[in-house]
C-alpha cells in the first residue's frame, strides 16, 4: 500500500510531483489560505507524513488524531508551530529547513534597513500622491546608514550573513547573543556588548533570534526606553519578540524615530485608529501607515525568491521520503 502525504498548502507542480513520485499525495488546493483546522485534523488522521508550514499550528490536538504519521516536515527554519513534545511522545519525526534561506532573509534585513534609513516608501507614497512639487534641501531627509551602528542581537547563520551586509557600509557593528562567540569577533570584526548597552549606542537594531518563550517580549517597553530617539528597529525573527503595544506607545512619544519595518509579525494587537479628518493613521490590508510617525509594519515574511523557495520546498521533501520510507 502506498504511504499517503498531506501538503498544507498549494505548492508548484514540479515540486509536488517530486513527492508523488514516491507517494499517494493530498494537498490543501489554496495558495493564500491557510488550511482549515477541521480540515487538517481530518487529514492527519491517516497521513504517514506532513509537509506543513509555519503557519499551521500543529498542537497536541491536532497531532493526537494522528493514526499512522511518521514525520512532520516544517517548510520553515522555526518550528515553534509545532507541538514538539507531543510529536515525540508519539515517535513522530519533526524536521525543519534551516539555511536554505540564510542570505535571502539577510538581504530582506538590509533592505528594509534602507528603506526606513532612507525613507523610500515615503518618497514614494509622496511622489505618487502628487505632493512633490519642487526640491527643498530638508525635504524627506533621511539617515545615514555608512558608518552607522548596527546593534544584531542573535548570532546565528543569518545574522553572520548580515553582518557581512554591515561590513559593505563600513558600520561598527555590536552583536548580543546568549552565548558570545570570540572567533566570531576576530573573524567578522564585531562587538560584543549586553543587551542594555546594545539598545543604548545603536542607530539600527535587528533582532534575529529563534522564538522561545522566555523571550516573549523580550523588546518592551523598558527596551525601548533605552533606544536612541534615531534608532531604527528592524525585526526579521518572530513577531511575538516585541511587544507591539509598547511599540505603539514608542512611537507616539517619539522615545524612538518614527521610521520602521518590521517582519514576520505572527499576530498584530497594535490599536486601530479609525480614519477621520483627526486621524493619524490609516489601517489597509494588513499594513499600517502612519503619515506622522511613517511607520510601516509587514506583516508576514516576504523573504522567498522564487528559487529559494523551489529549494526550501526540495529540502523539506528530502526530509520527509527516507523517513516515511523506512518504515514502510
Amino acid at each position: 500500500m502506498t504511504a499517503s502525504i498531506y501538503v498544507t498548502r498549494k505548492l508548484p507542480d514540479p515540486i509536488i510531483q517530486k513527492l508523488s513520485a514516491h507517494f499517494h499525495v493530498k494537498m490543501w488546493e489554496e495558495e493564500d489560505a491557510v488550511v482549515p483546522r477541521e480540515v487538517l485534523s481530518k487529514e492527519i488522521e491517516e497521513a504517514d507524513g506532513l509537509l506543513c508550514l509555519l503557519t499551521d499550528q500543529i498542537d497536541r490536538e491536532v497531532i493526537s488524531k494522528a493514526k499512522n504519521l511518521k514525520v512532520i516536515s516544517n517548510l520553515a527554519v522555526g518550528y515553534n508551530n509545532i507541538d514538539i513534545d507531543a510529536a515525540s511522545q508519539k515517535g513522530i519525526v519533526v524536521t525543519n529547513t534551516p539555511g536554505v534561506l540564510t542570505e535571502t532573509t539577510a538581504d530582506l534585513t538590509f533592505a528594509l534597513l534602507m528603506t526606513a534609513a532612507r525613507r523610500v516608501t515615503e518618497a514614494s507614497d509622496f511622489l505618487r500622491s502628487g505632493q512633490w512639487g519642487a526640491w527643498s534641501p530638508m525635504q524627506l531627509t533621511g539617515q545615514d546608514i555608512y558608518g552607522a551602528t548596527i546593534g544584531i542581537i542573535g548570532l546565528g547563520r543569518i545574522a553572520e550573513a548580515l553582518v557581512r551586509r554591515a561590513k559593505g557600509f563600513d558600520m561598527r557593528v555590536l552583536y548580543h547573543n546568549r552565548t558570545r562567540k570570540l572567533d566570531k569577533e576576530k573573524e567578522l570584526d564585531i562587538e560584543y556588548a549586553d543587551l542594555q548597552s546594545l539598545l543604548k549606542e545603536s542607530d539600527f537594531v535587528c533582532i534575529l533570534v529563534p522564538y522561545h518563550p522566555e523571550l516573549h517580549h523580550m523588546i518592551g517597553k523598558n527596551e525601548f526606553a533605552l533606544m536612541k530617539k534615531e534608532a531604527i528597529l528592524v525585526n526579521t525573527a518572530r513577531g511575538g519578540l516585541v511587544d507591539e503595544a509598547a511599540l505603539f506607545d514608542a512611537l507616539k512619544q517619539n522615545q524612538i524615530l518614527a521610521r520602521m519595518k518590521m517582519a514576520a509579525v505572527a499576530s498584530m494587537n497594535i490599536p486601530t485608529i479609525s480614519r477621520n479628518t483627526n486621524s493619524t493613521s490609516i489601517i489597509t490590508s494588513g499594513l499600517l501607515l502612519t503619515p506622522l510617525m511613517n511607520v510601516a509594519i509587514l506583516v508576514g515574511s516576504p523573504s522567498y525568491s522564487n528559487t529559494q523557495l523551489a529549494a526550501l520546498a526540495v529540502t523539506a521533501i528530502n526530509k520527509i521520503v527516507p523517513v516515511v520510507l523506512a518504515v514502510l
